[in-house]
């Protein structure tokens, strides 16, 4: 079955797919129709967060792209109403966007620099390397 997802960056070598966070799962959201998956995506660009293409791609590829970055898929039916709080939650975009979007599962974290030391960390570095003299 062919499903609507939302994509970042699509053009690129580095896409993203929207998900949403609901407790400690990243959900990604599969749309049966189009027309929902570019409502959300206009929902989105409303809300200020950078605007995701509209892609249909295979379900089983999603499921198992979520599976492997371990994401839980969730498909959106033709027709869709609401029964419950959770799924009344997964037709309104998120308040908040996260701050970092590229993302490697290849690449391992490694702790940023900063740029600038206080004055008590360059005391503390003069002090240990004038104990070597």
């Amino acid at each position: 079955m062919q499903v609507f997802v939302l994509l970042f960056n699509s053009d690129t070598d580095n896409p993203g797919i929207h998900t949403i966070s609901v407790g400690d799962q990243n959900l990604v959201l599969m749309f049966a129709q189009e027309d929902d998956a570019t409502r959300y995506a206009l929902m989105l660009e409303a809300q200020d967060f950078a605007v995701p293409s509209v892609e249909k791609i295979d379900q089983e590829e999603i499921e198992e792209f979520c599976q492997d970055a371990g994401y839980e898929a969730y498909l959106i039916p033709e027709n869709f109403i609401p029964q419950n709080e959770f799924e009344r939650l997964l037709l309104a975009p998120p308040d908040r966007n996260i701050d970092e979007t590229d993302w490697n599962p290849d690449e391992k974290a490694q702790p940023q620099e900063d740029p600038e030391m206080s004055n008590g960390d360059l005391d503390r570095i003069r002090r240990q390397l004038e104990g070597l003299l």
